[in-house]
This record gives C-alpha cells, structure tokens and sequence, in this order.
C-alpha cells in the first residue's frame, strides 16, 4: 500500500505544542534552576535534549510502517513489565517525590511506568484484533485485556503512582469502548473502578488528604491544599493577557515545581486566557485528528492503536488541567509537550509518530470500531 503524507493538523498542532512546552519550561523553571543549580538553563537543556530524542524518535517510527511493531508487541511488554519489577528494588530504582518510580543515574533517568503505557496499547490493540469475535464476550474479552492492564497497574502502585495508574486504566477502558465491549460489562467496570479507586484513596492518608484539600484547600493552606492554593494565586491574576512571559510571580518559590506538573499555572499567569484557550485549542485540534486517525485506518489494529494513544494523551491532559484549575484533585501528572520530564516528552512524541504512520495509511471510508 502506498503511503501518504502524514496528517498535516496533526503534527501542527504537535510541533506547536512542543514549542510552547520549550518555552514555558525556560520561563517557569530559570529562577528555581538559577537558585538550585546556579544555572537558569539547568532545565531547559535536558528539556531540548529529551524533545530532540523524542522528535528523532517520532521521525522513525512515523516512516515505519505501524503494523512492524505488532510482532513486537509480546516482547515490548515483557521488557516494561521486567523494568516495573526492576524499578522496586531497593537501591537500583530511585526515589524521587516518595515514589520508587525511576532507574539511572543523577538527571539522566527513564520512568518505566510510562513506557508500559504504550506498551499495554501496542499488545491490547494486537490481543483484539487477532480475536475481534471476542471482545463482547465478558470471561473471553474483557478479563484478559484486565488482567494485563491490572497487573501493571499493581506494580506501578507500589512504586506508588496513583496518577499514572489511573491513566493506564482508564486507556484500556476506552479501548474496550472503541473495540466494541458491551455496555453492561463497561457500566459493572466504572462501578468497580469507582469503588477500587475510594479504597486506594482511603487507603493512604495523604490521599484523603488530597481529597480533603480539594473540596475545601483552605482548611489547610499551609499543607494539603498549599499546591492548589497557589495555582489558584496564578491563574487569577493572569486575567485575559496575562503578566507578560517570563513575568510570573509564582514561580518565585511559592508553587512548588511549576516546570511539571503546575506549568499550565504558570502559562495562565504569564499568557492569560488567550494563551492558555489557545494551548487548550491545539490539544483539541490534535484530538480530532487523532480521533480522525483511528476512524480511517485501514485496518481494525491500526484503529485501536490509535485510538489508544489519543485517548492516552487526552486523558493525561484532562486530568493535568483538571487539577491545576481545582476540578480534580491533586495527583502527580504531568502536562503532555508541555511540562518538564524526560520519559515523558519522549514516550509521548514516540507514540505520536506511530499515529503520524497510521495516519499515512488512511484509506477513504472509515472503518467500524
């Protein structure tokens, strides 16, 4: 089949994306690095290094064609799975914000848990496709896609990362969804997930803290409700232009990290409601053609893999937003192209040029999910 060239919008929207990332992450994070460091540019430099990595990444994979990797897809897995149990040993996985999450050394370090997320999506899409016949059924279809997904949430808790778990979850979810399982056993499973999901919180103390700090911060501004209180101080002031780049208060020592997980504060601080409606309408730009993506692919694996990685961005990117502007609780995720992270950055741009591929495919009729 011959391949075209790659959805224009899509990668629009992402390049822009990335820009802007490179730019906030300078902006936000040169007084904390100056401080830190002794060097305004500590962070940006990774940042770029990780982005061009992640942008040779893309490149490759997005002129290889997608469905090379379905083969691999076991194998893949197997590797993340093996780094999940590695990354909980005490003195080889590192310790960073009271999570065993990360391996390496010093700066340059990789966090598994985010690579099994596009691991779970290459072999979940694989496992329905080569049994499309099985996915309504409850025991033959449903169970096993949990199974795998539950037994890499598991390990991701006990690093613990509730936040990237519950990414990983709700992916295969909308996986499901899309691949054709019934609506009882999707309705039984949210049920479920929401029941699960009140142990885990009343399961750890800093969870209902969390939780507590979410419906009323001010009960304890100093402590639990510190984070979202002083997003809350940047995105205010911000107004309908903003301070002005580079202009932020905040990032003076008041919000804590405002280069990973608060950077959307930040941008609303210095660029206002029109900089951040219009980061807010490139990820709506790049949702559509993903979604898009997924209707036009030529085959029902490509659709799913699709569908996979732009539910597994959006869903990051909702949630991020979500706890920055006070809708959700407080949870570590970072913003997509945007915030600080190495791992991050890269699987996100990686799992980006696998739907660049799918895209160079697309056939003229969409096909039924």
């Amino acid at each position: 089949m011959r391949r075209k060239a790659p959805d224009f919008l899509l990668m629009v929207s992402v390049m822009g994306l990335l820009a802007i990332g490179i730019v906030m992450v300078y902006s936000s994070s040169a007084v904390l690095a100056e401080y830190q460091q002794g060097d305004s540019f500590y962070y940006v430099k990774r940042q770029l290094l990780f982005a061009v990595l992640g942008l040779v990444s893309m490149y490759t994979l997005m002129n290889i064609d997608y469905w090379v990797w379905r083969r691999w897809a076991g194998w893949l897995l197997l590797g993340c799975f093996l780094l999940l149990v590695i990354v909980l040993i005490p003195g080889v996985g590192l310790v960073r914000g009271g999570a065993r999450s990360w391996l390496g050394v010093g700066a340059f370090s990789i966090q598994p848990a985010e690579f099994v997320k596009l691991a779970i999506i290459l072999y979940l899409a694989h496992m329905m496709a080569n049994h499309p016949e099985r996915i309504p059924s409850f025991w033959r279809g449903m169970v096993p896609a949990l199974f795998l997904s539950g037994s890499a949430f598991a390990l991701i808790m006990m690093q613990p990362d509730l936040g990237t778990g519950t990414v990983l979850m709700a992916t295969t979810v909308v996986m499901l969804f899309a691949a054709g399982s019934r609506m009882l056993h999707l309705g039984g499973l949210a049920i479920l997930g929401i029941v699960a999901f009140a142990a885990l919180i009343a399961a750890a103390p800093y969870r209902m803290q969390r939780i507590i700090a979410f419906l009323d911060p001010w009960q304890d501004p100093q402590g639990a409700g510190y984070q979202l209180i002083q997003s809350l101080y940047a995105i205010g002031p911000g107004g309908l232009m903003g301070l002005g780049l580079g202009k932020s208060i905040q990032k003076f020592g008041y919000l804590p990290e405002p280069q990973t997980d608060f950077i959307f504060s930040i941008l609303a601080e210095e660029l206002g409601f029109l900089g951040a409606g219009f980061v807010l309408v490139l990820f709506a730009v790049m949702a559509w053609r993903g979604v898009r993506v997924a209707m036009y692919a030529p085959d029902f694996y490509g659709s799913l893999v699709a569908i996979g990685i732009i539910a597994m961005i959006m869903i990051q990117v909702v949630i991020n937003i979500g706890v920055v502007t006070g809708l959700l609780p407080v949870t570590g995720i970072t913003l997509p192209f945007l915030s600080y992270g190495g791992s991050s950055l890269t699987i996100v741009l990686t799992a980006v040029g696998l739907l660049l591929n799918i895209s160079r495919h697309a056939q003229p009729f969409p096909v039924r999910l």
